[in-house]
C-alpha cells in the first residue's frame, strides 16, 4: 500500500486550502483526472444539504461563491429515499447547463455520489462533512464504521407521515451532536426548523459511486459527533479524495463559511478551465 501524506489541519483559516495545500489521498481513478476541462465559463456550483437542515445553511457559502463571480444554485433534498432523492437531484443537474462542481453535506453526499453518476457535465464533487459511499454502503454502516457517534435512536423523535417515519434529532442534545461550534440561540433556532429525514434512509444500499470517475475534494471536521472524523478519513482516502482538516462541528459550512467556499472554489479551479 503506498504512504499515504500526512492531512493539512487548519484552525479556521481558510489560507491553506486557497493556497492549494491539500493532502491528496490514496491513488484512484479520480484522484488522476485533475486536468482542466475545457470549459470557459464558470462552472454552475451545486449544494445539497442534508438531513436535519435545509439549504439556507449554505448562506454564507453562497455569498462568497457567488461574489467571487461563481453561479450558485441550492435545492431542496426531499430527503424521502436514497434512489428517489438521488433521482431528484439528477433531474435538477439535467437542467443546469455546462460544467458543474456538485457539493454535498451529510446525507447530501449520498445524493450527490448517484446523482452525479452519468452525467459528463459534472466535473468535481465536494464533500463537506460528508457521507461517501460506495456501492453497496448504507448510511447507518458508514455511520457507525468507527466509534465517536453521538446520534442514535434515543437521540431522535419519530414522527410518522403517511407512507413513512420522519427522524428529528431531540431538543436536549441537538447543538451537541450536531452543532456544538454555534451559538445556543442559533442551534435553537435550527432544531426548530430542521428538515427530518426519512428513517428508512438509514439502511437504503447506495450505488455505483461517481466518485470513481469524477475527482473529488473532502472537508472533514474534526470535532464531528454526527459522521466521525475517523469515518471521514477513510471515505475520502476510499474516494481518492483531496482532503482538508479543520476544526469544525458537523455543519461545517456554517461554522467554517470561508474555509468551506476556498475548498469548492479551489475545485472548479482545478477542474474547470477558466473558474
Amino acid at each position: 500500500m503506498s504512504h499515504i501524506p500526512r492531512r493539512t489541519v487548519l484552525a479556521g483559516s481558510a489560507a491553506a486550502v486557497a493556497a492549494g495545500v491539500l493532502t491528496t489521498a490514496a491513488a484512484g481513478p479520480a484522484a488522476a483526472q485533475t486536468t482542466s476541462a475545457a470549459q470557459g465559463a464558470r462552472p454552475t456550483i451545486v449544494l445539497v444539504h442534508g438531513a436535519f437542515a435545509d439549504a439556507s445553511g449554505w448562506n454564507e457559502v453562497i455569498r462568497r461563491l457567488a461574489r467571487d463571480g461563481y453561479p450558485v444554485l441550492a435545492p431542496a433534498n426531499p430527503l424521502r429515499a436514497v434512489t428517489s432523492d438521488a433521482a431528484y437531484l439528477a433531474a435538477v443537474l439535467a437542467t443546469v447547463p455546462g460544467p458543474i462542481v456538485l457539493v454535498g453535506h451529510s446525507y447530501g453526499g449520498v445524493v450527490i455520489t448517484n446523482a452525479a453518476t452519468g452525467n459528463p457535465n459534472i466535473k468535481a464533487l465536494v464533500y463537506v462533512a460528508a457521507f461517501a459511499p460506495d456501492a453497496g454502503d448504507t448510511v447507518y454502516d458508514l455511520q457507525t464504521k468507527f466509534p465517536g457517534t453521538k446520534l442514535g435512536q434515543p437521540q431522535l423523535d419519530f414522527r410518522p407521515f403517511p407512507g413513512g417515519v420522519d427522524g428529528y434529532v431531540k431538543a436536549d442534545v441537538f447543538r451537541e451532536v450536531f452543532a456544538g461550534d454555534l451559538p445556543a440561540a442559533t442551534t435553537q433556532l435550527m432544531w426548530a426548523t430542521q428538515r427530518p429525514g426519512e428513517v428508512g434512509t438509514l439502511q437504503q444500499p447506495s450505488g455505483p459511486p461517481a466518485w470513481r470517475s469524477v475527482p473529488s475534494w473532502y472537508l472533514i471536521a474534526r470535532d464531528d459527533n454526527l459522521i466521525p472524523a475517523a469515518a471521514q478519513r477513510f471515505m475520502a482516502q476510499r474516494a481518492g479524495a483531496r482532503t482538508v482538516e479543520i476544526r469544525a462541528s458537523h455543519v461545517a459550512m456554517i461554522s467554517q463559511p470561508r474555509v468551506t467556499a476556498d475548498l469548492i472554489a479551489l475545485a472548479a479551479r482545478t477542474t474547470c478551465k477558466g473558474a
